[in-house]
């Protein structure tokens, strides 16, 4: 059990993975930190400290935390000085997470300093889902969410490990996978803002928080 004093005490505690075990609870604050919880107590000092390259503004800053089912790497996403909402990976070895290992997965140039969405789920399937804004302050001006061309206002489904020169792999059973046209990272278009979603655990439903209009 984790005590709620124990995340009353962190700066804006914004997003939380658990490793399969559950034995260590990973808690990341919007300015760039990433904190541990081990057997409900709140380890002194961050496990990842990301606030040289996190840019707290408007919506913006840490945004997402994910453990790999087998623990061994930590990812996280966050918005830059360009407003860019980035994917990182870190190694994760006995249970320490190597800053050194810091390695970019995808960056997503955005127009604004809203509605950059963020998440970072491991689904039943082991691959890892990001849900992205449309990066837009009002209306998506651009249709960013509705052209399959571009990866703003998605929820995109990848294999984090890196082929083919990108950081990432795009598993062939995604949707959109050989259309002309369209990015074959997405999963599912047309949102506004997926701040949070999660699965089901007993029927693997997908459940996402959108913003909408």
């Amino acid at each position: 059990a984790v005590k709620l004093d124990r995340l009353a005490r962190m700066p804006e505690p914004v997003a939380l993975a658990a490793t399969a075990d559950d034995s260590v609870l990973y808690v990341g604050e919007r300015a760039g930190r990433v904190r541990a919880i081990r057997d409900g107590r709140l380890d002194p000092d961050p496990v990842l400290d990301l606030t040289d390259q996190v840019v707290v503004e408007g919506e913006g800053g840490l945004l997402g935390v994910a453990v790999a089912p087998d623990g061994g790497h930590l990812y996280v996403s966050f918005t830059d000085a360009q407003h860019a909402v980035r994917l990182v990976e870190a190694s994760v070895a006995a249970g320490e997470v190597d800053p050194d290992s810091l390695r970019d997965v995808l960056t997503i140039a955005q127009p604004s300093t809203r509605h950059h969405g963020g998440n970072l789920v491991f689904g039943p399937d082991g691959l890892l889902w990001v849900g992205i804004g449309d990066g837009s302050p009002g209306g998506d001006p651009a249709n960013a969410a509705q052209s399959l061309g571009q990866l703003s206002g998605k929820l995109l489904r990848l294999d984090p490990r890196p082929s083919g020169g990108k950081g990432y792999t795009v598993p062939k059973s995604n949707p959109f996978v050989g259309q002309d046209g369209a990015r074959p990272e997405i999963w599912a278009y047309g949102l506004r803002n997926p701040w949070r979603f999660s699965f089901d655990k007993a029927t693997r439903d997908l459940w996402v928080g959108d913003v909408g209009q």
